[in-house]
């Protein structure tokens, strides 16, 4: 094959001559040491290249050779509970052979694993019509995933042969006769560019809530199955927690997380919790329906940039065969600086704040690859990929290009808040800023499924939140005694939802998650105790009278969130003694409820 020769190294961008053979996107290899680099810019025959590893000691006149190919990853079995670098390398198997917990430079290491047998059960018979995305068979990958096989893009026809059996992933599982007569082989492996989306049948429309376990997102800012979230949030606010919290907690069937230019000892802490951590659906360790991406701030900055689009397209593989799958992007600033970087290099005309002028529509590219969709084949499997990427700007500023263009395209925006992580109140979602446009769509649905009114609840608690916000403006200006017993309730209630409703501890084994039903029962109690109080006050009770004959009551609702699941009646005993009590205490005074 035809070689180019570098002219110039600046950083992870080298240029080369001689290179007319090659194309946009092709992977090419680097210098003697053939370090891996993809093409993305070219110049007549010189070509721009940015490199996936480290390029000190690579100067000019080294030969630089072009596979071809796109970037692409493997899919097949044996990706899920493994642990790739941003070009899926998998970095155990790297550690394995260069001996080192550092990336050695120009180490080739297969995708996957080509020698391991996976036994592979055939759901399909000879002689059946299969087409692109119908499901062949199925290996047991893990205990909580079952990979389905599917007939690759761009092949139809009638199965031939198939054979259950004991296999590679580059055995040949059965064999597909197009409509022209020819003979296709197929086996467990697939390739796929990662810059380019897998096809599917059809969009459907995001209308299904994706339950976390967070009390102030599924309440307040929920996101659905197929839909996009931003986290922004200045240093310290607790992005990353959030993303583990939704990680492991999320009623989903897959997580990719996507450690993109954070700090080492965050994916660490992936590493050392999920495998401790028992999924609730499978009873299994999380890390057994979990892929993890590592590009963290010490690896090749270029490779960074390629991350997230690896990620995501191992998300649209399992999208395909019918599973929901979250996909976690941490994050994505450090992603727009390395594009920032590239962009520096090639000496690209620069747009706000030093970041290339695609940046919004490299933004929306890659998050319009999330959603519900009706996959590929005669089935009409409904599968999603649901993106939620972290936002780290600078001093908290999400005025800045990259927030701001992802707000653009996303539907939900948790807005972190450094004065409430200050405070201890975690999560640290502003509930005054943050939003949901989900919110309409997830509320019909939960009134459905629960039975009741859970959007009026919603709508009652958010419009305290907010009243409260107005009242602590007067307290500031005149204090709190000047207020009506009224708005000293209306106060407290509001009180009650930020410390024992909001505030959640993601390191108590009973708080760290809340189901939905423990969820309306918790705010129900809080709102109810609130409307009890209104109705007492207006019978003439005094605010302190309610306050010194609840206190046992508030401490129970306070203590709510430390309920199992199982006990979940205590709730509804609740509820009936907060009847209970504002009737005593009206009683005290000589005063009736009815």
């Amino acid at each position: 094959m035809q070689k180019g020769r570098i002219v110039k190294v600046s950083g992870p961008l080298v240029m080369a001559e001689n290179m007319s053979h090659a194309s946009i996107q092709d992977i090419c290899y680097v210098g003697d040491l053939g370090v891996i680099g993809e093409i993305i810019e070219m110049r007549g025959d010189v070509a721009s290249i940015q490199v996936y590893e480290e390029t000190a000691g690579i100067g000019p006149g080294e030969p630089v050779e072009s596979t071809g190919e796109a970037l692409s990853v493997e899919l097949a079995p044996g990706i899920v509970s493994q642990m790739f670098d941003g070009i899926q390398r998998p970095l155990d198997t790297f550690m394995e052979l260069t001996g080192s917990h550092f990336l050695g430079r120009g180490v080739k290491v297969p995708q996957l694993d080509h020698q391991k047998k996976w036994s592979f059960v055939a759901t399909t018979q000879p002689g059946e019509y299969v087409e692109a995305g119908d499901i062949l068979g199925t290996v047991e990958e893990t205990k909580s995933v079952v990979h389905k096989i599917m007939v690759p893009f761009g092949i139809q026809g009638k199965l031939i042969k198939i054979d259950s059996g004991t296999y590679t992933i580059d055995d040949v599982i059965g064999v597909i006769e197009t409509a022209g007569g020819e003979e296709k082989n197929i086996s467990m492996l697939q390739k796929w560019p990662v810059r380019r989306g897998r096809p599917v049948k059809e969009k459907l429309n995001p209308d299904q809530p994706m339950i976390t376990g967070q009390r102030v997102i599924d309440t307040f800012f929920p996101v659905t199955k197929g839909g996009a979230a931003a986290v922004p949030g200045p240093f310290g606010a607790g992005k990353t927690v959030v993303q583990h919290q939704i990680a492991k907690w999320a009623d989903v069937d897959i997580v990719v997380y996507v450690g993109c230019g954070e700090r080492g000892n965050e994916m660490t802490d992936v590493l050392n919790e999920f495998p401790e951590l028992i999924d609730p659906n499978t009873g299994e360790s999380l890390m057994e329906r979990t892929i993890l991406i590592a590009n963290t701030s010490n690896m090749p900055v270029a490779a960074r940039e390629a991350s997230i689009y690896t990620g995501i397209t191992i998300a649209e593989y399992f999208r395909d065969m019918g599973y929901n799958v979250a996909i976690m992007a941490d994050s994505t600033s450090r992603w727009a600086e390395a594009l920032r970087e590239m962009s520096g290099r090639l000496e690209e005309m620069p747009g706000d704040e030093g970041y290339p002028a695609y940046l919004g529509s490299r933004l929306a590219e890659y998050y319009e690859r999330a959603g519900r969709v009706l996959t590929l084949g005669s089935d009409n499997r409904e599968g999603s990929v649901t993106a939620i990427s972290a936002v780290s700007p600078s001093g908290g500023d999400i005025s800045e290009p990259v927030t701001q263009n992802t707000l653009r395209v996303v539907k939900v925006f948790w807005g972190l808040d450094s004065t409430l992580a200050q405070q201890r109140h975690f999560p640290s979602i502003d509930w005054l800023q943050s939003y949901s446009l989900y919110l309409d769509t997830i509320g019909k649905y939960m009134d459905q499924v629960i039975q009741e009114d859970w959007s009026g609840l919603v709508t009652e608690a958010m419009a305290l939140l907010q009243e409260e916000s107005q009242l602590n403006e007067i307290v500031r200006l005149v204090g709190i005694d000047a207020l009506s017993d009224k708005d000293k309730l209306t106060l407290q209630v509001a009180r009650s939802l930020r410390e024992d409703y909001l505030q959640q501890n993601a390191f108590d084994s009973i708080d760290t998650f809340t189901s939905r039903e423990k969820q309306f029962k918790m705010l129900r109690n809080i709102l109810q105790f609130g409307r009890e109080g209104q109705n007492a006050i207006k019978l003439n009770a005094y605010f302190s009278e309610i306050m010194n004959g609840s206190d046992t009551l508030r401490d129970k609702i306070a203590r709510s969130k430390y309920l199992p699941e199982e006990e979940l009646v205590k709730l509804d005993e609740i509820q009936t003694e907060i009847f209970t009590t504002m009737r005593e205490i009206l009683a005290e005074g000589g005063m009736s409820i009815d």
